[in-house]
């Protein structure tokens, strides 16, 4: 038996009753990482989220399948397969590995399905093909470029007018609207291609979400994930692509995960707080925080705040968390005492006030737990 919960759709901007496309079942897609690196504790935030999510539905009756994409085709990959003087496929090879291996040190479920760009270009050639029939794309020069005007609800998601929206993306010959985005990006030399109707190349790096969404899950998902960073242009351009290749709702609930934060105090004493990423030189490396700590203290650190909040990491982060994984487990030490006993109630009062105390939070804690976890997945409140 399913049980109901409420959650935050950053499309409507306030937490909704969840109500799934198919009683007792909910198809939930959240966007991968892009593998030309090893990842970092930011993006761990992301994985740790969705896994605990997973986890807490199927705990609650529900049917989940749960899809998670490789970008295994990108700029960045291309770059470093470059610099070293190898292939992308190697470069990709190497980090999805080394992913793997980062999900299973911090005890993370697999995904029921983790498609790659690479072996998805049929998906992603038919619907770059639905869409040009449809008039919601057109080629030039070689490559396919998205009509973003031709999608009236453009911006929705993330809250912009497409007239105010700034001019940046591609700069390339033959867009009839600066704001129009790469579907098919014609072959350049030294980069890998596939063919296409278009001529060869590759595809930009929004629509191989939504052709792999709609390979695994269909035409309408229940939720769609990710870091909040993600929903311009990525999501916006995936809703827009897909509801138009599709005639359909693409996704019912969008929930965005907060980003982790980077604190430095500066000589004046004041604290700045800047995104943490790879391509700001601040990112943190995630086997080096599980070659030192234990995955569950990074989980409490995790879960301690918000999923949607901003996270703040420090280097007493992970000390911190430890210390608070210690003391939950000090108490459960004490608790499993109690429960040894054939009076809990006789033992608790034997022990002093704090055990006491811990007995009645213990009974307490399935209810108060599920009350938090089922509004909005306040894990927050639920620790």
């Amino acid at each position: 038996m399913t049980a109901p919960f409420r959650l935050y759709n950053t499309r409507s901007r306030q937490v909704e009753a969840f109500e799934p496309l198919t009683p007792g079942e909910i198809k939930l897609y959240v966007c991968g990482n892009t593998v030309y690196d090893h990842a970092h504790v930011g993006h761990a935030r992301a994985m740790m989220v969705f896994d605990t999510f997973v986890r807490w539905l199927r705990h609650e009756g529900w049917r989940v399948t749960f899809v998670r994409n490789f970008t295994d085709v990108d700029d960045k990959i291309i770059r470093r397969a470059n610099a070293e003087g190898v292939t992308a496929e190697v470069i990709a090879e190497r980090y999805i590995a080394s992913y793997q291996a980062d999900c299973e040190g911090l005890g993370l479920l697999r995904p029921d399905h983790e498609p790659r760009v690479s072996t998805s270009m049929d998906a992603i050639r038919t619907m770059i093909g639905d869409l040009i029939a449809a008039g919601n794309a057109y080629e030039a020069g070689g490559s396919v470029w998205f009509r973003v005007r031709s999608f009236p609800n453009y911006g929705a998601l993330s809250g912009q007018d497409i007239d105010a929206m700034a001019h940046g993306g591609d700069a390339e010959p033959g867009k009839a609207d600066p704001r129009d985005f790469a579907l098919w990006k014609a072959a350049k030399e030294g980069e890998p291609a596939w063919p296409s109707p278009w001529g060869p190349g590759r595809p930009g790096w929004h629509i191989e979400c939504s052709a792999m969404n709609r390979a695994t899950l269909g035409t309408t998902i229940d939720i769609h994930g990710g870091g909040l960073d993600l929903v311009f242009p990525h999501h916006e351009n995936e809703v827009a692509q897909s509801e138009c290749a599709n005639h359909a709702p693409y996704a019912r609930w969008w929930m965005h995960n907060g980003l982790l934060t980077l604190v430095q105090k500066t000589e004046t004493g004041n604290v700045l707080a800047a995104k943490m990423g790879k391509s700001l030189g601040n990112a943190f490396n995630l086997q080096d925080a599980l070659a030192q700590f234990p995955a569950e203290a990074l989980r409490m650190f995790y879960l301690q705040g918000h999923y949607r909040s901003p996270l703040p990491w420090s280097d007493t982060s992970l000390v911190e968390a430890l210390a608070m994984l210690a003391r939950l487990m000090e108490a459960t030490e004490v608790g499993l005492t109690l429960a040894g006993e054939g009076d809990a109630d006789a033992t608790a009062q034997q022990l002093g006030p704090e055990a006491t105390g811990l007995l009645t939070l213990a009974r307490a804690f399935p209810n108060a737990l599920a009350a938090a976890l089922r509004d909005d997945f306040n894990t927050a409140a639920g620790l």
